[in-house]
């Protein structure tokens, strides 16, 4: 099993139909590490308040995460909206787990990034947010559609997991000019700080980019991409697809990846 330095995860939306569980046990399954970070959205409140699916799968990562932490690993915890509820704990330690509003973690090589879920940096959901809970409406109805669409494509033999509502979010011009948007007042936050980059998600678009001296990080989700970041022994961070092909070309992760090594 390969060891890293940390892991960092978000987006998992615990609790919720569309949740990538078997794939995330997987990846863990494949990396050891010193720290894992749980950058927000891990359980969605927002979508058990209309009705709860919960997976033997997703009852396992919990397990695993509690096991990982009992053994030693550094476990943070940092809430995002979907599991705002969790922000009046924040600076409580749940056993081994610590829950935090934010952090800074310093990498292997000195650089210090950000570290928070990022819907600080979203006005729909910061001044409007029943315009929020109507998109994630929508959203799951596209998660639906694309477990139907799943199926079929299993029936003809296709191979890989290919994400509807990842590919539709990709498609609309506005959507992506919110996530240009959203990415330029998260490095800006991680500048007036003096810090050398930000790693978040909430946006459910895995990428590792470089802004001038400082890197953009956002770690995906465990919906449509099932992505995450790792922290390697020297403190270069890649980004994983984990048997998805939905995020980018992989030439185009290869050079995300090389820019921070």
């Amino acid at each position: 099993m390969p060891t890293v330095r940390s892991i960092f995860l978000s987006d998992i939306h615990l609790g919720t139909r569309a949740c990538q569980a078997e794939r995330l046990i997987d990846f863990l399954r494949a990396y050891d590490a010193e720290n894992l970070f749980l950058i927000g959205d891990i359980v969605d409140f927002w979508a058990m308040s209309r009705g709860i699916h919960w997976t033997p799968a997703q009852n396992t990562f919990v397990q695993k995460v509690l096991r990982r932490a009992r053994r030693g690993e550094r476990v943070v915890f940092i809430p995002g909206n979907h599991d705002e509820a969790l922000r009046e704990y924040v600076g409580v330690a749940f056993g081994d787990i610590e829950v935090h509003a934010e952090y800074v973690h310093a990498l292997a090589d000195g650089r210090r990034f950000l570290l928070l879920h990022g819907d600080e940096f979203d006005q729909i959901t910061r001044h409007h947010r029943w315009v929020a809970i109507l998109g994630d409406k929508a959203y799951d109805l596209l998660v639906r559609l694309n477990g139907m669409l799943s199926w079929s494509r299993r029936r003809l033999g296709i191979a890989g997991y290919w994400s509807l509502a990842g590919y539709a979010k990709r498609r609309v011009k506005k959507a992506l000019q919110f996530i240009f948007d959203f990415e330029d007042a998260a490095i800006h936050s991680a500048r007036q700080r003096g810090l050398d980059g930000i790693v978040c998600g909430h946006i459910h678009s895995a990428t590792i980019r470089p802004v001038g001296a400082l890197h953009y990080v956002n770690c995906g989700d465990w919906v449509d991409s099932c992505t995450a970041i790792v922290e390697h022994l020297d403190g270069r961070l890649e980004l994983i697809a984990w048997g998805s092909r939905a995020v980018q070309p992989a030439e185009s992760r290869q050079e995300e990846i090389e820019c921070v090594s």
